[in-house]
C-alpha cells in the first residue's frame, strides 16, 4: 500500500481537449490485465520529452528520440503515443529496434498517419524480445475505445510492480484563460533520476510553441522526476512526455512573461505530484522521506549530498526500522564528494529535532526525540551546510524486506 497516497478517483481526472486515450489487454506478460495504451493527439499539438541517460537505453526510447528530433528538423508532427507493459524491449539489439518501429507502423496504419508521427514506449523485463504479435494484435482494441475520459484506465494500463495507479488533474486560470491538465505516471522500483526515472505523461490544452515546450519539459523534470530516488538504479526506459494540445485559448510562444511563468509553475506542480506518487508507492516502502540540503555553495553540491543520503542503504534501512542511528546520515554527507566541505559548521535536523550541531551531536538532542520522528510515516531530513544560499530537495523512501522480495521474484 502506498504511503499516504490515496487512490486517484476516475471522476476527478479531467478530460483534456485534443487528446484521446484507449487501452487493451494483450496478454503481453499476464492475462486479464491492461497492458497496451494508445494516446491520439489532435492536429496542431506540440509534444516534448526527456529520456533516460542510461547507455543501454531501450529500443522505444531510441525511436521516440529520433521521431521527436525529426519534428524539429521539419518532419510531420507527433500525433500518437503507444505504451506497452510487461516487456521493456531493452537489451534487445537490432531485433528490438525493428519491433519498436513495427509497432509505430502498425498503429500509424490504424490512425492513418505516418510511422514517424508515433512515439513508442515500453516497460517491464529487460533482455527479452518484445512479443510483437501480441502488441500488434492489441492495438485495434485500444484504438476502438479511444476517448477523452480514459485517464484512470490509462494509469492502470502502464503499471508494472506499482500497487496502485498514479494520476492527477488540475484546472488553472492563466491570463484569463482556463487551462486543463491531466497526467499519469508509473514506477515503483529501478528509480533514480538521470532524467525522469519512470514513465510519465502530461497533457494540457494550451497552445505552446515547440521551443518553449522543449524548455518547459526540462524544467518540470528537473524539479520533479529528476528529484526522486527509490533504489539508485537508473532504468533503461525512463521517459517523461508533455503534450500541449493547442485546443484551449491560452497561447504561449515565448519562454518569458507572466503567463509562461504561471504555466511553468502549474506544470511543475502537477509533475511533482506525479513524481512523489512514485516514491510513495516505492517497492516495499513504508515511509516517505524529504531530504533538503540548505545553505550550500551551489545547487549541484546540495543535490550531491541529498542523493548520498537518499541512496544510502544503511540510512534507508535505519528509517525502515525506526532506528535513530543518525550517524549514518553524517557518514553519507561525508562521502558525498564535496571535497572542501567544512563539517564543523554543519547542522542536521529530523523534522523539528536538532540532531547534530556544528558537526557533532547536539548536546540537547535526546534519543527518544529522534525515535519519535523516525516512527512517523513522513519524515523530513534537513542539512544546513553554512556555505552559501543554495538549496536542493529530493524525495525518497525507506528500504524494507519487501523490496528484496519483490525484486527477487520479479520475473516469476
Amino acid at each position: 500500500m502506498a504511503v499516504n497516497s490515496p487512490l486517484p478517483v476516475a471522476a476527478d481526472l479531467k478530460p483534456v481537449n485534443g487528446i484521446e486515450i484507449g487501452f487493451a489487454e494483450a496478454g503481453i506478460k499476464k492475462p486479464n490485465r491492461k497492458d497496451i495504451l494508445v494516446m491520439r493527439v489532435a492536429e496542431g499539438a506540440t509534444v516534448a520529452g526527456v529520456f533516460t541517460l542510461n547507455r543501454f537505453c531501450a529500443a522505444p526510447v531510441q525511436v521516440s528520440k529520433a521521431n521527436l528530433a525529426a519534428v524539429k528538423n521539419g518532419g510531420a508532427p507527433i500525433r500518437a503515443l503507444v505504451v506497452n507493459t510487461g516487456n521493456a524491449n531493452a537489451g534487445t539489439g537490432e531485433v528490438g529496434l525493428a519491433n519498436a518501429q513495427a509497432t509505430c507502423a502498425e498503429l500509424a496504419k490504424l490512425l492513418d498517419i505516418e510511422p514517424g508521427q508515433v512515439l513508442p514506449f515500453s516497460t517491464g523485463v529487460i533482455l527479452e524480445q518484445l512479443p510483437l504479435q501480441k502488441v500488434v494484435a492489441g492495438l485495434p482494441a485500444a484504438v476502438s475505445n479511444l476517448k477523452a475520459d480514459n485517464w484512470y484506465n490509462a494509469a492502470e494500463a502502464i503499471m508494472t510492480t506499482d500497487t496502485q495507479p498514479k494520476a492527477a488533474s488540475r484546472t488553472v486560470t492563466i491570463g484569463g484563460h482556463t487551462v486543463t491538465m491531466s497526467g499519469i505516471s508509473k514506477g515503483a522500483g529501478m528509480i533514480k533520476p538521470n532524467m525522469a526515472t519512470m514513465l510519465g505523461y502530461l497533457a494540457f490544452d494550451a497552445k505552446v510553441a515547440q521551443p518553449v515546450l522543449d524548455e518547459l519539459v526540462k524544467h518540470a523534470a528537473d524539479h520533479s522526476f529528476n528529484a526522486i530516488t527509490i533504489d539508485g538504479d537508473t532504468s533503461t526506459n525512463d521517459s517523461f512526455i508533455i503534450v500541449a494540445t493547442g485546443a484551449g485559448s491560452l497561447v504561449i510562444d515565448k519562454a518569458e512573461g507572466a503567463d509562461y511563468e504561471a504555466l511553468k509553475d502549474a506544470v511543475t506542480d502537477i509533475s511533482r505530484n506525479l513524481a512523489q506518487q512514485i516514491i510513495r508507492d516505492g517497492e516495499g516502502a513504508t515511509k516517505f522521506m524529504t531530504i533538503t540540503v540548505d545553505e550550500g555553495a551551489d545547487v549541484a553540491e546540495c543535490r550531491k549530498i541529498a542523493y548520498a543520503i537518499a541512496h544510502s542503504p544503511l540510512v534507508k534501512t535505519a528509517f525502515f526500522a525506526s532506528d535513530p542511528n543518525l550517524g549514518r546520515i553524517l557518514a553519507a554527507i561525508g562521502y558525498a564528494g564535496v571535497d572542501d566541505l567544512d563539517v564543523t559548521k554543519l547542522d542536521l535536523y529530523l523534522d523539528d529535532v536538532w540532531v547534530a550541531k556544528a558537526g557533532g551531536r547536539n548536546p540537547d538532542y535526546k534519543e527518544e526525540d529522534g525515535q519519535r520522528i523516525m516512527k512517523q510515516s513522513e519524515i523530513t531530513v534537513r542539512v544546513k551546510l553554512a556555505r552559501g544560499d543554495a538549496t536542493a530537495t529530493v524525495w525518497t523512501c525507506d528500504l524494507s524486506h519487501d523490496y528484496v522480495t519483490i525484486n527477487a521474484d520479479y520475473r516469476s
